[in-house]
Protein backbone atom coordinates (compact mmCIF):
# COMPACT_ATOMS: atom_id res chain seq x y z
CA UNK A 1 0.00 0.00 0.00
CA UNK A 2 2.77 2.37 1.01
CA UNK A 3 4.10 1.85 -2.55
CA UNK A 4 1.21 2.61 -4.15
CA UNK A 5 1.00 5.87 -2.40
CA UNK A 6 4.27 6.80 -3.24
CA UNK A 7 4.00 5.73 -6.46
CA UNK A 8 0.99 8.26 -7.35
CA UNK A 9 2.71 11.04 -5.59
CA UNK A 10 5.18 10.65 -7.62
CA UNK A 11 3.04 10.71 -10.74
CA UNK A 12 1.41 14.11 -9.51
CA UNK A 13 5.13 15.76 -8.89
CA UNK A 14 6.38 14.48 -11.98
CA UNK A 15 7.44 17.07 -14.67
CA UNK A 16 8.82 14.95 -17.40
CA UNK A 17 6.01 14.35 -19.27
CA UNK A 18 3.46 16.27 -18.68
CA UNK A 19 2.06 19.18 -20.11
CA UNK A 20 2.53 21.48 -17.06
CA UNK A 21 5.92 23.14 -18.67
CA UNK A 22 4.05 24.01 -21.71
CA UNK A 23 0.99 25.52 -20.08
CA UNK A 24 2.85 27.48 -17.63
CA UNK A 25 3.49 30.62 -19.00
CA UNK A 26 0.02 30.52 -20.26
CA UNK A 27 -1.35 29.86 -16.38
CA UNK A 28 0.63 32.37 -14.99
CA UNK A 29 -0.15 35.04 -16.99
CA UNK A 30 -4.19 34.19 -16.17
CA UNK A 31 -3.40 34.67 -13.11
CA UNK A 32 -1.37 37.64 -12.61
CA UNK A 33 -4.33 38.98 -14.97
CA UNK A 34 -6.73 37.94 -12.21
CA UNK A 35 -4.94 39.52 -9.91
CA UNK A 36 -4.96 43.05 -12.04
CA UNK A 37 -8.55 43.08 -11.94
CA UNK A 38 -9.08 42.27 -8.21
CA UNK A 39 -6.83 44.91 -7.52
CA UNK A 40 -8.66 46.98 -9.80
CA UNK A 41 -12.28 46.04 -7.86
CA UNK A 42 -10.42 47.11 -4.64
CA UNK A 43 -10.13 50.69 -5.71
CA UNK A 44 -14.00 50.58 -6.53
CA UNK A 45 -13.51 50.22 -10.02
CA UNK A 46 -16.00 49.21 -12.23
CA UNK A 47 -14.94 45.76 -13.25
CA UNK A 48 -17.47 43.15 -11.25
CA UNK A 49 -19.58 41.74 -14.20
CA UNK A 50 -20.55 38.20 -14.30
CA UNK A 51 -22.51 38.34 -17.25
CA UNK A 52 -19.45 37.60 -19.03
CA UNK A 53 -19.56 34.54 -17.30
CA UNK A 54 -22.54 33.69 -20.01
CA UNK A 55 -20.57 35.08 -22.61
CA UNK A 56 -18.67 31.58 -23.33
CA UNK A 57 -20.83 29.29 -21.87
CA UNK A 58 -18.57 26.64 -19.87
CA UNK A 59 -20.50 23.71 -21.32
CA UNK A 60 -19.93 24.37 -25.10
CA UNK A 61 -16.24 24.81 -24.05
CA UNK A 62 -15.76 21.99 -22.23
CA UNK A 63 -17.66 19.66 -25.14
CA UNK A 64 -14.94 21.57 -27.56
CA UNK A 65 -12.12 20.51 -25.12
CA UNK A 66 -13.74 17.16 -24.41
CA UNK A 67 -13.89 16.14 -28.52
CA UNK A 68 -10.38 17.67 -29.40
CA UNK A 69 -8.83 15.09 -26.57
CA UNK A 70 -10.43 12.26 -27.71
CA UNK A 71 -10.16 13.22 -31.77
CA UNK A 72 -6.25 13.16 -30.27
CA UNK A 73 -6.67 9.90 -28.12
CA UNK A 74 -8.42 8.00 -31.20
CA UNK A 75 -4.84 8.87 -33.24
CA UNK A 76 -2.90 7.72 -30.65
CA UNK A 77 -4.78 4.35 -29.99
CA UNK A 78 -5.19 3.88 -33.92
CA UNK A 79 -1.29 4.31 -34.15
CA UNK A 80 -0.92 1.75 -31.47
CA UNK A 81 -2.79 -0.73 -33.01
CA UNK A 82 -1.27 -0.17 -36.36
CA UNK A 83 2.23 -1.15 -34.59
CA UNK A 84 0.72 -3.81 -32.77
CA UNK A 85 -0.41 -5.63 -36.23
CA UNK A 86 3.30 -4.60 -37.54
CA UNK A 87 4.85 -6.62 -34.72
CA UNK A 88 2.55 -9.55 -34.89
CA UNK A 89 2.50 -10.12 -38.97
CA UNK A 90 6.51 -9.80 -38.59
CA UNK A 91 6.51 -12.26 -36.48
CA UNK A 92 4.27 -14.51 -38.56
CA UNK A 93 5.92 -13.67 -41.72
CA UNK A 94 9.25 -14.65 -39.98
CA UNK A 95 8.35 -17.87 -38.48
CA UNK A 96 6.76 -19.27 -42.11
CA UNK A 97 9.70 -17.92 -43.54
CA UNK A 98 11.91 -19.66 -41.89
CA UNK A 99 10.17 -22.81 -41.11
CA UNK A 100 8.32 -23.31 -44.85
CA UNK A 101 11.01 -22.02 -47.18
CA UNK A 102 13.60 -25.21 -47.96
CA UNK A 103 16.87 -24.79 -47.72
CA UNK A 104 18.85 -27.42 -50.10
CA UNK A 105 22.18 -25.10 -50.13
CA UNK A 106 24.24 -23.94 -47.23
CA UNK A 107 23.96 -19.62 -48.62
CA UNK A 108 20.28 -20.93 -48.64
CA UNK A 109 20.06 -20.53 -44.96
CA UNK A 110 22.17 -17.39 -45.03
CA UNK A 111 19.49 -16.04 -47.38
CA UNK A 112 16.54 -16.86 -44.83
CA UNK A 113 18.21 -15.03 -42.53
CA UNK A 114 18.89 -11.42 -44.85
CA UNK A 115 15.35 -12.15 -45.68
CA UNK A 116 14.52 -12.06 -42.10
CA UNK A 117 16.47 -9.37 -41.16
CA UNK A 118 14.99 -7.37 -43.79
CA UNK A 119 11.60 -7.57 -41.49
CA UNK A 120 13.43 -6.06 -38.54
CA UNK A 121 14.78 -3.47 -41.47
CA UNK A 122 11.19 -2.64 -42.43
CA UNK A 123 9.67 -1.53 -39.03
CA UNK A 124 13.35 0.05 -38.67
CA UNK A 125 12.90 2.03 -41.82
CA UNK A 126 8.85 2.56 -40.89
CA UNK A 127 9.63 3.88 -37.58
CA UNK A 128 12.63 6.58 -39.28
CA UNK A 129 9.77 7.49 -41.99
CA UNK A 130 7.19 8.94 -39.36
CA UNK A 131 9.93 10.77 -37.25
CA UNK A 132 11.38 12.20 -40.49
CA UNK A 133 14.75 11.20 -39.72
CA UNK A 134 17.54 10.28 -42.19
CA UNK A 135 18.63 6.73 -42.62
CA UNK A 136 20.79 5.67 -39.63
CA UNK A 137 22.97 3.04 -38.31
CA UNK A 138 19.95 0.88 -36.61
CA UNK A 139 19.63 0.23 -40.53
CA UNK A 140 23.08 -0.33 -41.62
CA UNK A 141 23.71 -3.94 -39.54
CA UNK A 142 20.40 -5.58 -41.05
CA UNK A 143 21.04 -4.95 -44.66
CA UNK A 144 23.53 -5.11 -47.23
CA UNK A 145 26.11 -2.02 -47.49
CA UNK A 146 24.73 -1.41 -51.37
CA UNK A 147 21.08 -1.88 -50.46
CA UNK A 148 22.07 0.54 -47.27
CA UNK A 149 23.28 2.97 -49.57
CA UNK A 150 20.09 3.00 -51.80
CA UNK A 151 17.89 3.29 -49.13
CA UNK A 152 19.48 6.73 -48.84
CA UNK A 153 17.97 7.89 -51.80
CA UNK A 154 14.66 6.76 -51.44
CA UNK A 155 11.29 8.41 -50.79
CA UNK A 156 9.76 5.60 -48.96
CA UNK A 157 12.40 3.04 -47.43
CA UNK A 158 10.07 0.72 -46.17
CA UNK A 159 8.04 0.23 -49.07
CA UNK A 160 11.78 -0.69 -50.88
CA UNK A 161 12.34 -2.90 -48.23
CA UNK A 162 8.96 -4.89 -48.88
CA UNK A 163 10.04 -5.07 -52.79
CA UNK A 164 13.10 -6.70 -51.83
CA UNK A 165 10.87 -9.23 -49.14
CA UNK A 166 8.44 -9.89 -52.06
CA UNK A 167 11.34 -10.20 -54.49
CA UNK A 168 12.83 -13.04 -52.08
CA UNK A 169 9.32 -14.71 -51.56
CA UNK A 170 8.93 -14.85 -55.35
CA UNK A 171 12.37 -16.16 -55.82
CA UNK A 172 11.85 -18.74 -53.49
CA UNK A 173 8.27 -20.27 -55.35
CA UNK A 174 10.02 -20.17 -59.07
CA UNK A 175 13.07 -22.47 -57.02
CA UNK A 176 10.60 -24.50 -55.95
CA UNK A 177 10.80 -23.94 -52.33
CA UNK A 178 7.88 -22.60 -52.01
CA UNK A 179 4.31 -23.91 -52.91
CA UNK A 180 1.73 -21.68 -53.99
CA UNK A 181 -0.47 -22.00 -50.64
CA UNK A 182 2.60 -20.84 -48.67
CA UNK A 183 3.91 -17.89 -50.77
CA UNK A 184 0.10 -16.42 -51.02
CA UNK A 185 -0.18 -16.99 -47.18
CA UNK A 186 3.22 -14.69 -46.89
CA UNK A 187 2.58 -12.42 -49.46
CA UNK A 188 -1.01 -11.69 -47.54
CA UNK A 189 1.26 -11.35 -44.16
CA UNK A 190 3.52 -8.80 -46.59
CA UNK A 191 0.03 -6.63 -47.60
CA UNK A 192 -0.72 -6.41 -44.07
CA UNK A 193 3.09 -4.65 -43.31
CA UNK A 194 2.52 -1.81 -45.75
CA UNK A 195 -1.13 -1.50 -44.97
CA UNK A 196 -0.25 -0.98 -41.69
CA UNK A 197 2.92 1.66 -42.73
CA UNK A 198 -0.16 3.56 -45.15
CA UNK A 199 -2.12 3.52 -42.01
CA UNK A 200 0.63 5.61 -40.34
CA UNK A 201 1.42 7.72 -43.04
CA UNK A 202 -2.26 8.65 -42.70
CA UNK A 203 -2.86 9.87 -39.20
CA UNK A 204 0.57 11.44 -39.59
CA UNK A 205 -0.31 13.23 -42.55
CA UNK A 206 -4.10 13.66 -41.63
CA UNK A 207 -3.48 16.82 -39.22
CA UNK A 208 -6.05 18.48 -36.92
CA UNK A 209 -8.13 21.00 -39.15
CA UNK A 210 -6.17 24.05 -38.49
CA UNK A 211 -9.73 26.38 -38.24
CA UNK A 212 -10.79 23.93 -35.42
CA UNK A 213 -7.60 24.37 -33.51
CA UNK A 214 -7.19 28.04 -33.88
CA UNK A 215 -10.93 28.70 -32.73
CA UNK A 216 -10.33 26.34 -29.91
CA UNK A 217 -7.96 28.60 -28.91
CA UNK A 218 -9.22 32.08 -29.34
CA UNK A 219 -12.27 30.70 -26.82
CA UNK A 220 -10.09 29.55 -24.16
CA UNK A 221 -8.16 32.26 -24.20
CA UNK A 222 -10.96 34.65 -24.16
CA UNK A 223 -12.83 32.24 -21.67
CA UNK A 224 -9.99 32.89 -19.09
CA UNK A 225 -9.66 36.45 -20.03
CA UNK A 226 -12.97 36.99 -19.21
CA UNK A 227 -13.00 34.76 -15.89
CA UNK A 228 -11.70 37.09 -13.64
CA UNK A 229 -14.48 39.88 -13.97
CA UNK A 230 -16.91 36.90 -13.04
CA UNK A 231 -15.29 35.98 -10.10
CA UNK A 232 -13.35 39.25 -8.21
CA UNK A 233 -17.26 40.08 -6.24
CA UNK A 234 -17.22 36.43 -4.56
CA UNK A 235 -12.85 36.30 -3.98
CA UNK A 236 -11.51 39.37 -4.07
CA UNK A 237 -7.81 39.15 -3.94
CA UNK A 238 -8.47 35.29 -4.17
CA UNK A 239 -9.28 36.17 -8.01
CA UNK A 240 -5.92 35.61 -9.77
CA UNK A 241 -5.82 31.88 -7.51
CA UNK A 242 -8.94 30.69 -8.53
CA UNK A 243 -8.18 32.12 -11.92
CA UNK A 244 -4.87 29.62 -12.53
CA UNK A 245 -6.68 26.52 -11.15
CA UNK A 246 -9.44 27.01 -13.74
CA UNK A 247 -7.10 27.80 -16.02
CA UNK A 248 -4.08 25.10 -15.70
CA UNK A 249 -7.15 22.71 -16.00
CA UNK A 250 -8.44 24.34 -19.37
CA UNK A 251 -5.08 24.35 -21.02
CA UNK A 252 -4.14 21.45 -19.70
CA UNK A 253 -6.58 19.69 -21.33
CA UNK A 254 -6.10 21.35 -24.49
CA UNK A 255 -2.64 20.39 -24.73
CA UNK A 256 -3.01 17.01 -23.73
CA UNK A 257 -4.88 16.81 -27.35
CA UNK A 258 -1.59 18.48 -28.93
CA UNK A 259 0.41 16.22 -27.64
CA UNK A 260 -0.95 13.11 -28.42
CA UNK A 261 -2.17 13.54 -31.83
CA UNK A 262 1.39 12.79 -33.49
CA UNK A 263 1.88 9.24 -31.64
CA UNK A 264 5.24 8.55 -33.65
CA UNK A 265 7.51 10.80 -32.16
CA UNK A 266 10.42 11.37 -29.85
CA UNK A 267 8.35 13.06 -26.73
CA UNK A 268 7.50 11.09 -23.43
CA UNK A 269 4.08 10.97 -24.77
CA UNK A 270 4.60 8.92 -28.17
CA UNK A 271 4.18 5.77 -28.87
CA UNK A 272 7.81 3.41 -27.69
CA UNK A 273 8.84 2.84 -31.46
CA UNK A 274 12.81 2.42 -30.11
CA UNK A 275 11.21 -0.55 -27.70
CA UNK A 276 9.07 -1.93 -29.72
CA UNK A 277 11.71 -2.08 -33.30
CA UNK A 278 13.99 -3.48 -30.32
CA UNK A 279 11.60 -6.08 -29.10
CA UNK A 280 11.11 -7.01 -33.13
CA UNK A 281 14.83 -7.99 -33.73
CA UNK A 282 14.74 -9.78 -30.35
CA UNK A 283 11.91 -11.88 -31.79
CA UNK A 284 13.82 -12.49 -34.89
CA UNK A 285 17.41 -13.28 -33.32
CA UNK A 286 15.31 -15.97 -30.99
CA UNK A 287 13.78 -17.46 -34.02
CA UNK A 288 17.11 -17.41 -35.89
CA UNK A 289 18.74 -20.22 -33.25
CA UNK A 290 15.78 -22.63 -33.35
CA UNK A 291 16.02 -25.04 -35.43
CA UNK A 292 13.23 -25.70 -38.18
CA UNK A 293 12.39 -29.44 -39.14
CA UNK A 294 13.51 -30.65 -42.28
CA UNK A 295 11.39 -31.70 -44.73
CA UNK A 296 12.20 -35.20 -47.16
CA UNK A 297 11.23 -33.68 -50.04
CA UNK A 298 12.69 -36.26 -51.98
CA UNK A 299 10.88 -38.61 -50.58
CA UNK A 300 7.65 -36.39 -50.63
CA UNK A 301 7.31 -34.83 -54.32
CA UNK A 302 3.98 -34.09 -54.43
CA UNK A 303 2.95 -32.16 -57.80
CA UNK A 304 -0.23 -29.79 -57.55
CA UNK A 305 -1.75 -28.24 -60.72
CA UNK A 306 1.17 -25.87 -61.03
CA UNK A 307 3.65 -28.54 -61.09
CA UNK A 308 5.34 -26.96 -57.66
CA UNK A 309 6.40 -29.78 -54.83
CA UNK A 310 3.97 -29.62 -51.88
CA UNK A 311 5.05 -31.15 -48.40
Amino acid sequence: MNRKRQSWLKAVLRLQGSVVPIVLPRVIGCGVFGIFVSILYHFRLPVDLPTLSSVIPSIVLGLLLVFRTNTAYDRFWEGRKLWGNINNSVRNLSRQIWVSVEEREPKDKNAKISALKLLVAFAVATKLLLRSEPIDNDLEGLISQSRYQKLKTMNNPPLEIAFWIEDYLQEQYEKNCLHIYQLNAMKELLNILVDCLGGCERILRTPMPLAYAIHLKQLLLLYCIFLPFSLVRDFGFFTGIIVVLISFALFGIEEMGVEIENPFGNDPNDLPLDAICVNIQRNVEDLITLTPYVRDWKTANVEDGSGKALS
